[in-house]
């Protein structure tokens, strides 16, 4: 007896990645996704690959991720996928301390961020 199937959370003609403890802040995530936000797959990963912020690789496995799953879950045809959705939201921050002057310290955030990408068919027009 194999337990139910739990509903999709995107829709039929959609693929879904998240990538969820992505080294930076979320604010800086948002620039890199804002980049390919509606764009053609092809188009966004050429950006990706050549963009020099530095988040941008990790963003560029999360979306090739989402074609895999489009293409091998899905069989969603690859040419004619569009990042329908990029969203971005904080993740875990790992706290530090910093020894100051006079005996202080003072603490460090080192945020982590996640991404949720969403690829879509889109029908040739």
């Amino acid at each position: 007896m194999s337990k139910p199937a739990s509903p999709r959370k995107v829709g039929d003609k959609e693929a879904l990645a998240i990538g969820n403890t992505i080294r930076g802040s979320a604010r800086k995530l948002n620039l890199v996704a804002g980049l390919i936000r509606g764009r053609r797959v092809e188009e966004a990963l050429n950006i990706l690959k050549f963009s020099p912020k530095g988040m941008s690789e990790d963003v560029y496995k999360v979306l090739a991720s989402a074609v895999a799953n489009a293409e091998n879950n899905h069989n969603l045809d690859v040419d004619a996928l569009v990042v329908a959705e990029a969203s971005v939201g904080k993740s875990i921050s790992m706290k530090r301390f910093a020894t100051r002057a006079r005996g202080r310290s003072s603490r460090i955030v080192k945020p982590f961020s996640r991404i949720r990408v969403v690829v879509r068919e889109q029908e040739e027009a």
